[in-house]
């Protein structure tokens, strides 16, 4: 596999080797921000608070697994204290957008009858919404603790990070009677590379450096059908998705 990504460097392709037995596979599990839509919900909010180039920081730092996610989220969300709850709406409504391929990697393998959940070291505020808007049956994601219209700067316990999301992979491999190699677990950062090394197909999405390295296949040039592509799907079997919507 090294040899062969090592021959491809330099050409804009994405490739996954992988048995064909079981390349179907029946969960989904994915991570939000940066990999099914297109920013950082909570370095967007940090931007209406003024406060966007400390969190962008740290977010960048936790991402390359250089910092513990769990303090590093109190941290952030610490600097919110104070926001206005109406600032949240306006940050999705103006800011969060769907990642090329998002709904159609969802949808389609949702239609296939794949079961699929976004699990997210974001906030619920956000997952709720991305979820309905790309097709996820279910979402998990922390909390954001409001009081009197405005962000406490707290986050509700137990805070969702890396074990949790390894939990939610075999938690729903479980409930469906199915084993983690039945999942296709993706994301971009180090709070994701648990779920993706336990999934039977790992995929890391425009990737922080330690969690390509370590993923059956990563995901640089292509949008996000790619990985109906890995899985076996056809073209003429996608979603379509309307124009306008």
């Amino acid at each position: 596999m090294a040899a062969i990504r090592g021959d491809l460097a330099d050409l804009a392709v994405d490739i996954a080797i992988q048995p064909a037995e079981n390349r179907r596979k029946r969960l989904l599990i994915a991570d939000m921000d940066s990999t099914i839509i297109n920013v950082e919900c909570l370095d967007e909010l940090a931007d209406f608070a003024g406060v966007k180039d400390r969190v962008s920081e740290i977010t960048e730092r936790a991402m390359r697994g250089e910092l513990a996610f769990e303090g590093a989220l109190r941290e952030r969300v610490g600097m919110l204290k104070g926001l206005g709850v109406d600032a949240l709406q306006r940050c999705y409504d103006q800011r969060v957008r769907l990642n090329p391929g998002a709904e159609i990697l969802v949808r389609t393998m949702a239609r296939h009858g794949a079961r699929c959940a976004l699990v997210s070291g974001g906030f619920t505020f956000f997952t709720s919404r991305v979820a309905a808007a790309a097709g996820f049956h279910l979402n998990r994601a922390n909390t954001l603790i409001e009081a009197d219209g405005a962000l406490t700067g707290q986050v509700g316990d137990p805070i969702l990070g890396k074990e949790a999301k390894l939990a939610a992979l075999r938690e729903e491999t479980a409930a469906l009677g199915l084993t983690p190699a039945d999942a296709l677990a993706v994301g971009d950062g180090a709070n994701d590379l648990a779920m993706i090394e336990a999934a039977g197909l790992g995929v890391a999405y425009r990737a922080k450096p330690i969690v390509a390295a370590q993923a059956d296949a990563k995901v640089d040039h292509a949008d996000l059908t790619a990985l109906l592509y890995f899985q076996g799907y056809k073209a003429d079997s996608f979603f379509k998705v309307e124009m306008g919507r």
